[in-house]
């Protein structure tokens, strides 16, 4: 029963535990996308951290909300789990993140390891028997707090990383050098912000569920909402989970899968996956990732319950779905589903196959397909005279397929001059970021150094239609000098390249492009389309 105040707003949390029925009168409006797919998915007896969630309607007056309304929550998620916020022998980390009632993919904020302190450090060691897991646990808390809450510059703590490792990769550093990165941060933190980092894992959590509310104003998330007619009104709904760690070594890591092909439509998983990684590591756009051969290669069990949970739920949600998953210590945890984004290309041929399948009916497919035409299905590739294409000058991860060519462009103001002398520019970046979504926006194509495929950036260029390569590593930026380097050759700003979805090459100059139209595909849409 909820009991209600505060003007009429429900002050009784919801709680989602595993296996428990779905509550009454919830919605995805109301408790947002991602808290209403994870309270569906624990129904259904997936395997889904448990949690809480301070529902949409609170975004709007998020100065009310505090501990005196989120505290009975917590106490019954720390019931659950046989941990508790703070406890310096067993504490329990959590996760905060945002959520929507509608898609808005890297918009918002997430905070990871809530509950880390000097005074809880020696408890998660015990508990663990994991130092580099912990330690590691710890540098990222204080990171993306001081990043979040505080507003420092993430090159700040850029730095202290380079300082201690040196030419040694992140993932390799041990536990001790993990230990110093940490006490770095926190030395920045106090530094940077002039005030401490916050001892107090209550106070972190309050810091931490109000940040999450402020993203939703942040510029990124009202670009997107502008572009996509959201009204500014429907606010977005804070989750608050146990967290569980990728980060742990051995058999432990952080992916994000579609549970079909994004760009094409071709059915089975299509995963971005780290090994020893947090969930973030793959979705924030600033690490490359590996494909789903890595993870079913060296464990094909878990590998084959990710593929039965992907099927499960395309049954439950009738639609190809986007799934955020962490396996810890060889224990699969799903962390959010959701339906995917997708080509037009792609939108047409899940609308049949699933149909083919069983999984939606004639209506439900037409009313999918009645949007799509010969136009929007229509393949941009490279023109030929006898079939052949020069070597590239680099290869990348495709992110979303065709065909674009034009002047490079650094930033969003290079973007907006070169759309001011009549020119569609490639929008080229370090790492493949969402605060990006206004210049890549007004784009044809993006390039990056680093990324996945499954970052919230390329979900976003994939939505919109753009071309993106992302985590080509023969691809050097100098921002100060205005110049790139693609495979060996030096590339000033202005200078045209083409990107190849299609195939993952970069090439100079611009190329001769043709369009194609997928004749079975449209002879498919043509026959359920047709009066009956």
């Amino acid at each position: 029963m909820k009991s209600e105040g505060m003007a009429g707003l429900a002050t009784t949390i919801p709680v989602i535990l595993p296996g428990a029925a779905l509550a009454e009168n919830t919605s995805a409006a109301s408790l947002g996308n991602k808290a209403f797919n994870l309270a569906r998915m624990a129904a259904l007896g997936l395997p889904v951290p448990p949690g809480f969630v301070i529902g949409t309607a609170w975004c709007a007056r998020a100065e009310e909300v505090g501990p005196a309304l989120w505290r009975p929550a917590l106490e019954r998620l720390e019931e659950a789990t046989g941990r508790r916020l703070g406890d310096p022998r067993r504490p329990l980390l959590l996760s905060v993140r945002s959520g929507a009632p509608v898609s808005m993919p890297g918009m918002m904020e997430t905070l990871l390891n809530i509950g880390l302190s000097d005074a809880t450090v020696d408890g998660m060691l015990r508990l663990t028997g994991h130092p580099r897991l912990v330690w590691d646990a710890y540098r990222r808390l204080v990171a993306g707090f001081g990043e979040v809450v505080a507003g420092i510059d993430p090159a700040a703590f850029d730095a202290d990383l380079d300082a201690i490792r040196g030419s040694v990769p992140e993932r390799a550093l041990d536990f001790d050098a993990l230990r110093r990165l940490t006490r770095r941060h926190l030395d920045t933190y106090a530094r940077t912000a002039g005030t401490a980092f916050p001892q107090d894992p209550a106070d972190q959590l309050q810091a931490a569920i109000q940040a999450v509310f402020r993203s939703w104003q942040a510029p990124k998330a009202r670009s997107w909402r502008a572009l996509h007619a959201i009204a500014d009104s429907m606010g977005t709904a804070v989750t608050v989970q146990q967290m569980v760690f990728g980060n742990a070594g051995g058999l432990s890591g952080a992916g994000v899968g579609f549970t079909r092909d994004p760009t094409t439509g071709v059915p089975g998983l299509w995963v971005d996956f780290l090994f020893n990684a947090q969930g973030e590591d793959v979705v924030a756009g600033r690490r490359s990732a590996e494909g789903h051969e890595a993870l079913s290669a060296a464990a094909p069990h878990l590998w084959a319950e990710l593929v039965a949970s992907a099927a499960r739920l395309e049954q439950t949600f009738g639609d190809m779905q986007d799934i955020e998953f962490t396996i810890e210590n060889g224990r699969l945890f799903l962390l959010q589903t959701r339906d995917g984004k997708r080509t037009p290309l792609a939108a047409a041929r899940i609308a049949l196959d699933l149909l083919d399948e069983g999984l939606i009916d004639a209506r439900t497919a037409r009313d999918r397909l009645r949007s799509l035409d010969r136009a929007s299905l229509a393949e941009r590739v490279i023109a030929t005279a006898d079939g052949t294409v020069a070597e590239p000058l680099a290869r990348a991860a495709s992110a979303s397929a065709g065909v674009a060519s034009g002047p490079i462009a650094l930033d969003e103001a290079q973007v907006e001059a070169a759309r001011a002398r009549g020119e569609t520019p490639i929008l080229v970046r370090r790492d493949a970021e969402t605060r990006d979504v206004a210049a890549l926006d007004r784009a044809a194509g993006l390039l990056t150094m680093r990324g996945a495929r499954t970052s919230h950036a390329a979900v976003v260029a994939r939505q919109l239609g753009k071309v993106c390569l992302v985590g080509c590593g023969e691809l050097t930026i100098d921002e100060a000098a205005g110049r790139v380097m693609i495979g060996g050759r030096i590339f000033g700003t202005g200078s045209r390249i083409t990107l190849d979805g299609n195939t993952g090459a970069v090439h100079a100059g611009a190329l001769e492009v043709v369009t194609r139209e997928p004749q079975d595909l449209l002879t498919r849409m043509a026959t359920v389309l047709a009066p009956d």
